[in-house]
């Protein structure tokens, strides 16, 4: 079998550009100091097959925005969260008007400032057209050996200076350039094409500063602050937004925002990066940013409509459809949240009924529901999160809602029916922790509340579901010290002192063993609010 050569092996003993890097001079995989290993040659055949043609995405005259990067811009082999670790730019597209800009994701894992522009900025180049815009956040692999190896490294700084190197496994000759060096060669091949440079930082990684105890920021940015200022071009520090979010996090929400080591993001830390990047060009006052900015959209946080009133909390209330249901017709199904107004002065709070039915913990977070809860809470509101009815469903099928079945910090990778599409699958009290946690990252108090009964019997006694969802509850309460209203329990207590068994019990439930009347939405509403106010003092004035 022909062996595969070095990439470097295709570049000429002179500094003009190599051909693109193609199907037949692939780099053997090579473990790099942060222990990382690169995809195999096959599956870097399979990644390149899969990154779409440069330019390919033009729609009529439209502008281009083209991502140049590495593998926290674009990861896994074909780039579809196969295994668990996402790029920002998969869902940099979310932010940019896709009838008047096409973003294109050119990035690929283990390129360094150095390899990405001798093998594949050629045919990105060759791409662009006047009006084009192009962001360049790269540098993680911009170490290890200048001459042997995978030989990417680019000297530091952003000085003037070269090296001319010769490749040890190729014996071909190279001029390594520092870091500001190869940006300034990717600024002025934009602009020769007529498109818009931008430089933008690089992602953060989940290491501490051991003197600040805050994310390492990288040198890397200082150094394109200094090339975009004497280029004039726009500068993006996407190292310090993400930086500082996560910096406000608490450390268990910092470790998620990656998977499998300390660099590579989770769906989780690809969509905070994502984020920053368009909050970072959004914000910009550099004027050459405004034709990009007027195609934005999405950029505005999203939150649930709420009416505040000074000094009054909102009462969130999330959970699936026994929280919030139809809630119009009397003889239909109704939710409990629709009557937590009843129940709590309107004079001291706010209650808002997030909720949604049909959904579990899994899919109101994968919805963005939780989101924008997240998104509008302020210091003293109160979160109610009650979930569990939907959780136990099937994993993968259409409506994508089942967890995995108890409460530790696990997970696993699936391959989703509808659309083929992978996801990282935790287990349900995972899901109520990240709910709990970023409550009280904006200084509100989360409030577990547990399912609501099901009329189901068996010797004279209403169903207890004490050994699944009763359980893993309580280990979350325990490894969390939330708050807790068990209204599981305290439900089942009311229905096994007033009703006798299923029949008698039906006037509570309305077309099924699962929601509730008008009376029983009611009454579940008078048993979780009174637990509510025994919690909260502070909400009992005035009120029964």
């Amino acid at each position: 079998m022909k062996k595969i050569l070095s990439a470097i092996a295709i570049m000429t003993a002179t500094a003009t550009l190599a051909p693109a890097q193609t199907f037949d001079n692939l780099p053997d995989p090579v473990e790099d100091v942060n222990k990382v290993v690169d995809n195999t040659p096959d599956s870097i055949a399979k990644a390149l097959m899969s990154r779409p043609a440069p330019g390919s995405t033009r729609k009529g005259s439209n502008p281009v925005l083209f991502l140049v990067g590495n593998s926290t811009m674009r990861n896994g082999t074909k780039g579809d969260g196969s295994n668990g670790q996402w790029g920002w730019g998969f869902y940099a597209s979310q932010y940019f008007n896709g009838n008047r800009i096409s973003v294109e994701n050119q990035a690929l894992g283990g390129m360094s400032t150095r390899t990405y522009y001798r093998q594949l900025w050629p045919d990105v180049r060759k791409a662009l057209r006047p009006g084009d815009w192009v962001i360049i956040s790269i540098g993680h692999n911009d170490n290890g050996p200048y001459d042997s190896g995978r030989a990417r490294a680019v000297l530091p700084g952003t000085g003037q200076d070269s090296l001319r190197v010769t490749i040890k496994e190729t014996g071909v000759e190279e001029t390594v350039y520092s870091y500001g060096g190869y940006l300034r060669h990717y600024i002025a091949e934009c602009r020769a094409a007529g498109a818009h440079p931008i430089l933008m930082s690089l992602t953060p990684r989940n290491a501490l500063d051991e003197t600040t105890h805050k994310i390492v920021r990288k040198p890397q940015t200082g150094w394109a602050a200094i090339v975009a200022a004497e280029e004039g071009v726009p500068f993006v520090d996407l190292n310090e937004i993400s930086g500082q979010k996560l910096d406000s996090y608490s450390p268990w929400k910092q470790g998620y925002m990656f998977f499998g080591d300390r660099i590579h993001t989770s769906y989780w830390g690809a969509q905070l990066n994502a984020r920053s990047a368009a909050e970072g060009i959004m914000a910009s006052r550099n004027p050459d940013l405004q034709p990009l900015q007027a195609m934005m959209v999405g950029v505005s946080l999203p939150v649930w409509p709420v009416q505040r009133e000074n000094g009054k909390p909102v009462v969130w209330i999330t959970g699936d459809s026994t929280v919030k249901n139809k809630d119009r017709d009397k003889d239909d199904m109704w939710g409990w949240g629709a009557f937590a107004g009843m129940f709590l002065d309107s004079k001291i709070c706010t209650p808002y009924n997030a909720a949604q039915a049909g959904r579990s913990t899994r899919s109101y977070i994968r919805e963005g529901r939780w989101e924008k809860v997240y998104n509008a809470l302020q210091p003293g509101d109160i979160v109610l999160i009650q979930f569990g009815h939907n959780d136990i469903s099937p994993i993968a099928d259409a409506k994508e809602r089942g967890v995995i079945k108890g409460t530790g910090d696990t997970c696993h990778i699936y391959k989703m029916e509808k659309d083929g599409r992978f996801e990282v699958v935790y287990s349900f009290g995972w899901y109520l922790r990240k709910m709990i946690d970023d409550t009280r990252e904006k200084g509100a108090t989360p409030i577990l509340v547990s399912l609501t009964t099901r009329n189901e019997w068996a010797d004279g006694k209403v169903e207890r579901r004490n050994d699944s969802y009763g359980k893993w509850y309580r280990e979350v309460v325990e490894q969390t010290g939330v708050d807790f209203i068990d209204a599981h329990n305290l439900i089942a207590d009311y229905l096994d002192k007033h009703y006798k068994d299923k029949e008698s019990a039906a006037k509570y439930f309305k077309k099924d063993h699962t929601h509730t009347s008008l009376l029983g939405a009611k009454t579940n509403a008078k048993i979780i609010v009174r637990q509510l106010r025994a919690i909260v003092p502070s909400l009992s004035d005035k009120k029964k």
